[in-house]
């Protein structure tokens, strides 16, 4: 469908809304005619009132004539000067598909390239022209993908999708308004009767009376079926839209394998599919790790680090890079599904560029200083309140950060110990199973349990609790030893945190030390010695 055809969809949906509005004013008004005919008195007045009520929001749905606009996107924009290379990479790909270049270029924190225009008048006349480029995104492509990507959204632009976006956004955003407004008004209804019938109640239980059954069924029914009526017809007009934009991605899709290269666009998708987690994964495990503790990585790799954890975890990741969901795109995803994506571009003929994608260059070398534009974007996108917290190199954020977090384990555990009369700490815990063996039983009662533990007794029973127990004195051990200074957190960025323990044979006797304590005939000395002892 062409851009022409797109726009005239568009008004007509558009349309759609203002002769839902006409009908239903229509509608109203007839049973207004209706009601001062062949009705009089408190009867006409109530419905007369009804409808003006109801119209309200009718009207103010179709002159909501100002069309929206989001925030703006949190990011850094930056200037031909400074990075002369990414826009000469942006404006050759412009031109080589036929289309305007961007008059902005904003880095960002997302693993997403997207394209935006300011154009005016519903779409007819252009307007500013914004690029969107996630530098975690670039950090896991090389310049063939990254070419891929961005001929894509230049594809947009020259397909006009951009235009047409402010036109789609007015009518989304008065569907929304008129049917909030419509439940808004249901729910304050509903709350006023229910208010009024608690107080009649509570009136009727004072003088002894037995209080009848709250029911608020009936009311709101005229701004529920106003909302309904509605709420069908931007059912109806977000399938119809989003159908548009999932057209819109196959077609911008072309334009990428035009420009880079059939590999290097299906390369693309199929590592964003492999990206995308993996930076919730960083972000989650790495990057705000010590936030807990008060701590931040160093300046800049807070996003910086995702390329060391990238290099480290490479051959995990590809498993997501070749297996895509195959699951279909619903009716109201803007997107079609990534396998369909791909399994388009990779039934075309072969171009020959696969060679190209194979020999090219990391897409953060387009950038003149990547560690300088990885700093310049934390105070972009970051709170002042993370901003505000002290800044410590990887390894130490990872030790001081798991020591709190096994800390605050271990805290549980000592307020277990309390509740059975032990001193808190390790030393309290084990002098009190010294007293006391069957402390150790009772210890376990107050940890979540398995709903296969919870349904165990006997021998089998014992075996979940000593497997707890021992988990338990395993944990305060180890946060006595962090703590002091015995053992330590080790940072990895190829697998989880692990708590380094002194050289030699150590690992292997706080195991036995372990097993001595939870035995049946309980032996806590090699533990004292092992972790109390200086």
């Amino acid at each position: 469908m062409g851009a022409t055809l797109r726009a005239l969809r568009a008004l007509v949906l558009l349309a759609g809304f203002y002769l839902l509005g006409v009908v239903l004013l229509a509608v109203l008004a007839a049973a207004d005619w209706a009601c001062v005919t062949w009705l009089h008195g408190p009867a006409a007045f109530k419905v007369l009132i009804v409808s003006v009520v109801l119209a309200i929001p009718i009207v103010r749905g179709m002159f909501m004539l100002r069309t929206p606009r989001g925030d703006p996107r949190p990011g850094v924009a930056v200037t031909d000067r400074q990075e002369p290379v990414l826009w000469n990479t942006v404006r050759e790909i412009a031109e080589h598909v036929g289309t305007r270049a961007p008059d902005e270029i904003v880095l960002t924190e997302e693993v997403n390239a997207a394209v935006s225009e300011d154009a005016r008048l519903l779409g007819l006349r252009p307007g500013t022209r914004r690029l969107y480029l996630g530098l975690p995104l670039m950090t896991g492509l090389d310049e063939m993908r990254l070419r891929a990507v961005l001929a894509h959204e230049m594809g947009h632009y020259a397909n006009l999708d951009t235009r047409l976006t402010p036109l789609i956004a007015r009518g989304r955003a008065q569907l929304i308004r008129t049917v909030t407004h419509f439940q808004e008004r249901s729910d304050k209804k509903i709350a006023k009767e229910r208010a009024k019938q608690e107080k009649k109640a509570a009136k009727r239980i004072a003088a002894g009376k037995t209080a009848k059954e709250i029911d608020t069924d009936g009311e709101g029914a005229m701004y529920r079926a106003m909302a309904a009526i509605y709420l069908a017809y931007g059912n109806f007009y977000m399938r119809a839209t989003l159908s548009a934009s999932r057209r819109q991605e196959l077609a911008a899709d072309l334009a990428a394998v035009r420009i880079a290269g059939r590999d290097a666009a299906a390369g693309a998708l199929r590592e964003l599919n492999a990206l995308d987690p993996a930076f919730d994964f960083y972000m989650h495990g790495y990057a705000t790790l010590g936030v807990g503790s008060g701590l931040m990585p160093p300046r800049g790799q807070v996003f910086g680090g995702f390329r060391t954890m990238l290099a480290a975890r490479s051959a995990d990741l590809d498993e997501l890079r070749t297996e895509l969901s195959t699951e279909p795109a619903s009716p109201y995803d803007s997107h079609p599904a990534l396998a369909e994506r791909v399994a388009r571009i990779e039934a075309l003929p072969d171009d020959g560029r696969g060679g190209q994608a194979a020999a090219a260059r990391p897409s953060l070398e387009l950038l003149a200083d990547a560690d300088a534009s990885m700093a310049a974007l934390e105070p972009a996108v970051l709170t002042p309140q993370a901003l505000a917290l002290p800044r410590v190199e990887w390894a130490e954020l990872v030790h001081r950060s798991m020591l709190g977090y096994a800390g605050q384990g271990a805290e549980r555990i000592r307020e277990a110990a309390a509740a059975e009369g032990a001193a808190p700490g390790l030393a309290g815990l084990l002098d009190a199973i010294d007293a006391d063996p069957a402390v150790r039983w009772r210890l376990t009662e107050h940890f979540p349990k398995s709903e296969q533990a919870a349904a165990a007794t006997g021998r089998a029973a014992r075996e979940f609790a000593r497997s707890a127990l021992r988990r338990a004195l395993s944990q305060l051990a180890t946060d006595r030893l962090a703590d002091s200074g015995t053992a330590r957190w080790q940072l990895s960025w190829s697998e989880p945190a692990t708590l380094r323990y002194p050289a030699g044979d150590f690992a292997d006797r706080l195991d036995e030390a372990l097993d001595a304590a939870v035995a049946d005939q309980p032996d806590t000395e090699p533990l004292r010695k092992l972790v109390l002892a200086p």
